[in-house]
C-alpha cells in the first residue's frame, strides 16, 4: 500500500509538471502574426505555471547567428574538460581573417593576442563573425559541436558552414539551423544548470545577458530586467531567443523564412512582428 502511495504521489507529481498548451495566448499569437508575409515559428514556455505555446515549433529554420549558442556550447565543452580555459591568451594571425560589416576581431594585427574569454565575449555580445569562425575551430569543428548536440539530446540543431558532409543543408539554411522549440529548450537547459554542467551553464547564462543588439525583441523589456538572449539576421530570416527572469519568468524564440520584406531598416516586418510580440508576451506574463 505504502509503495501504491508513492507511486501516486509521483504520478501525481509529473502531470502537474507537465507542459499544458495556453489556449487563449495562443489564440491572441496567433492572431497577431496571421498577416505575416513568410513563413514563422514561435515557441513559448512559462517556465512558472509549465504552459507553453507552439506554432510551427518543430519546423527547422535558419538560425542565422543563433547557432553562436551552439558554437559556445561546444567552448564551454572543451573549458569543462580541460582543454580550453576560459582565460588563456589566444593567438590572432592573418589566416583567421573573415570581415562582414562591423567585425572587430578581423581589424586585429596579425600576432595579436586575446583572452579566449573575450573573443567568447565578441560572438556573443555583438555577433562578430570573425570570433564566431574562430571559436567554431577552437570547439573541434562542425562536426564536433553536432555530434555534441546530438549527444545532449538536441536533433535539430545543427552547425551547416564549414562542415563536411553538410553543404546541402548550408546551402538551405545557411550557417545552421534548428526548430523554435529546440533552441527554446536549450535556452532552458541553460537557465536549469543542465547544459554541461551547472558552472558551464552560469557562464553560458551571464555571457548571454551582455548583448549589444537589443532593439528587437529586448526592446520591449525594462532595461532593469535580466534578459539572455541570442538574435540572428540575414536578408530572408530574423529569428531571435530570449529568456526573460521576471517575476513570471518565461522563454520564446521566434523564427521566420521566406521572408518577403528583405530591406535592413527598424520598420522591417519581421523585426515590427517581433517587438509586437515580445510586448504582448511581456504584459501577458506581468499582469498588474
Amino acid at each position: 500500500m505504502k509503495r501504491i502511495f508513492v507511486l501516486a504521489l509521483v504520478l501525481i507529481s509529473i502531470v502537474s509538471n507537465a507542459q499544458k498548451a495556453d489556449v487563449k495566448l495562443q489564440q491572441q499569437i496567433t492572431e497577431l502574426i496571421k498577416d505575416f508575409h513568410g513563413d514563422i515559428g514561435i515557441y513559448v514556455n512559462d517556465l512558472k505555471h509549465h504552459k507553453t505555446v507552439s506554432i510551427n515549433a518543430d519546423t527547422v529554420f535558419p538560425t542565422a547567428s543563433i547557432v553562436k549558442i551552439s558554437i559556445l556550447t561546444g567552448i564551454m565543452n572543451k573549458i569543462q574538460h580541460g582543454e580550453l580555459d576560459y582565460h588563456q591568451r589566444l593567438l590572432y594571425t592573418d589566416s583567421l581573417y573573415y570581415s562582414e560589416g562591423d567585425d572587430i576581431l578581423s581589424n586585429f594585427k596579425d600576432s595579436t593576442t586575446i583572452e579566449l574569454s573575450k573573443v567568447m565575449m565578441l560572438m556573443l555580445t555583438i555577433s562578430d563573425n570573425c570570433a564566431s569562425l574562430w571559436l567554431q575551430g577552437l570547439a573541434g569543428g562542425g562536426l564536433t559541436i553536432n555530434a555534441l548536440l546530438d549527444s545532449l539530446g538536441y536533433k535539430n540543431t545543427r552547425v551547416n558552414s564549414r562542415t563536411p558532409g553538410r553543404e546541402n543543408y548550408r546551402s538551405q539554411y545557411g550557417w545552421g539551423q534548428t526548430t523554435p522549440r529546440e533552441i527554446a529548450t536549450i535556452m532552458n537547459d541553460i537557465v536549469d544548470k543542465k547544459l554541461i554542467s551547472k558552472e558551464a551553464s552560469d557562464k553560458m547564462l551571464r555571457l548571454l545577458g551582455r548583448q549589444y543588439w537589443d532593439e528587437e525583441a529586448m526592446s520591449q523589456v525594462p532595461a532593469g530586467v535580466f534578459v539572455a538572449d541570442k538574435n540572428g539576421a540575414v536578408d530572408e530570416s530574423r529569428n531571435e531567443v530570449l529568456y526573460v527572469n521576471c517575476k513570471n519568468p518565461y522563454i520564446f524564440s521566434i523564427f521566420t523564412k521566406n521572408n518577403k520584406d528583405t530591406s535592413w531598416n527598424a520598420d522591417n516586418e519581421a523585426w515590427v512582428l517581433t517587438r509586437k510580440l515580445s510586448a504582448l508576451l511581456w504584459k501577458h506574463f506581468n499582469k498588474g
